[in-house]
């Protein structure tokens, strides 16, 4: 049994197409969702096979919820009224890419086409293409109690490993969130962030001042007042990416 999670911020939009895969066999809607926070919630809570997903959403888009996701992932089939989304979404490994308004025709070519994909093939594919992926993230999905919301890159202070799990530090707070710090460490752009060390990705931005430790090390102070040590091997580095415009290292 194929099970499916639909995600669109349109009621109607949802219904049409909760009315379409009504008829075929071996496939069930476990749950729906209305926007990016929602789905990211959904996928944890109902581990859904295959998610049918909105790329145009208030706060978080269908793009960014993809980004969010950890491994293993459930095959996604972006649903859109837009086009220029379509390279994007299959640099994402996305299963397909259906345009609304979906007809029947089409949607049997994508449900079948899900159902060839072994779940093992699937998982490796997206595997590589998590690996291979280019720094993007902008906004990140956190954990708040039992819901999640958004931080915009801005408002980050620093990531941290704590206690095996990844916790964003921010002025509004402390969260959790899904991705290891070293998965993170892939997806965060080289020019705007720094890994000081095995525990710590601080925001160059968000750096108040730099002292020197015995022994090589260092310590950084963010704006917001936490203080971090830096590894004696990164120290330099992180003298010349903060010393440098646009977080470049210089020569």
């Amino acid at each position: 049994m194929m099970r499916v999670l639909l995600v669109d911020d349109e009621d109607l939009a949802r219904d049409r197409l909760r009315r379409l895969l009504g008829v075929f066999p071996n496939l069930t809607i476990v749950g729906e969702a209305r926007d990016g926070e929602e789905a990211i919630e959904k996928v944890a809570e109902l581990r859904p096979h295959v998610v049918f997903l909105d790329v145009e959403m208030p706060g978080c888009g269908g793009l960014e919820v993809v980004r969010s996701l950890g491994l293993p992932r459930p095959k996604i089939v972006f649903c859109t009224g837009y086009d220029q989304y379509a390279v994007d979404a299959f640099e994402l490994h996305a299963a397909d890419y259906l345009l609304k308004p979906v007809t029947r025709a089409r949607l049997a070519e994508s449900v079948e086409h899900l159902r060839r994909t072994s779940a093992a093939d699937w998982d490796a594919a997206v595997q590589e293409v998590v690996e291979a992926r280019t720094p993007t993230a902008s906004r990140f999905l956190v954990r708040s109690g039992s819901k999640y919301r958004v931080v915009a890159e801005g408002d980050v202070e620093y990531f941290a490993s704590e206690q095996g799990l990844t916790v964003l530090h921010s002025a509004g707070g402390r969260f959790w969130m899904d991705p290891t710090l070293n998965a993170l460490e892939r997806q965060l752009d080289g020019r705007r962030f720094f890994r000081i060390s095995r525990a710590a990705i601080i925001r160059l931005d968000a750096v108040h001042e730099i002292a020197t430790l015995v022994g090589g090390y260092g310590e950084v102070q963010l704006h917001g007042g936490a203080r971090l040590r830096v590894s004696r091997r990164r120290f330099q580095d992180l003298l010349g990416r903060v010393a440098a415009p646009g977080g470049e290292p210089r020569s």
